[in-house]
């Protein structure tokens, strides 16, 4: 069980395109407000853990999987270009950038194959290997679902934290073309692994 919240953990947790979007909205002063992208997130993570756990690890394999990862680069690198260009405005401590809703956390982490890759793992070999199944597999998915919402919104949180020390303009313009550059970075680096390689062989 503990090898189980030691993978999700290691894989939910580490800087990926929904992270940097929660800590992107955590430096715009949106942390609350973007609440309802976290638990689009957790959603999506919730969907993922049971379609897998239920259906098999067959479903999204090879040209599923590509597919899945064409749709994911694509959705990320058109999340950077609308961090690029979103304008940022300090008037009352209070910054231009909407806060990022429900939907965008569930498609985002839908078509991000960074959960894909978290959740086959664990809801095809360690669920089984440990006698998961049925109403567990509920009840597991959601607990995990729940530490997916956390992820986000921790970045998102120490975003809030440093971005209430910063009152510039300009230094919230760098942080938003250094994401967008990340997010543009992390886009290639799944097109590279899951695209690239795969029709490469």
């Amino acid at each position: 069980m503990i090898e189980i919240f030691a993978y999700a953990i290691g894989v939910m947790y580490t800087p990926g395109p929904v992270n940097l979007l929660g800590l992107n909205s955590g430096i715009n002063g949106h942390f609350r407000a973007s609440s309802g992208f976290y638990v689009g997130v957790g959603t999506a993570m919730l969907i993922l853990f049971l379609f897998f756990g239920w259906v098999g690890s067959n479903v999204v394999g090879g040209n599923g999987l590509i597919l899945v990862s064409v749709l994911g680069c694509t959705y990320i690198a058109y999340l950077a270009f609308k961090i690029l260009r979103a304008s940022v405005e300090i008037e009352e401590n209070s910054r231009a950038t909407r806060p990022l809703r429900f939907r965008e956390g569930l498609v985002t982490q839908l078509l991000n194959p960074k959960g894909i890759v978290a959740t086959l793992p664990i809801a095809t070999i360690q669920f089984p290997g440990v006698g998961i199944h049925g109403i567990a597999l509920v009840l597991w998915s959601g607990v995990l679902a729940l530490l997916a919402i956390g992820a986000p919104g921790s970045y998102s949180l120490v975003g809030s934290l440093v971005g209430k020390r910063i009152h510039h303009p300009a230094f919230f313009r760098w942080f938003n073309r250094v994401m967008a550059l990340l997010l543009l970075y992390v886009a290639v680096a799944i097109g590279y692994e899951y695209i690239y390689l795969p029709l490469a062989r």
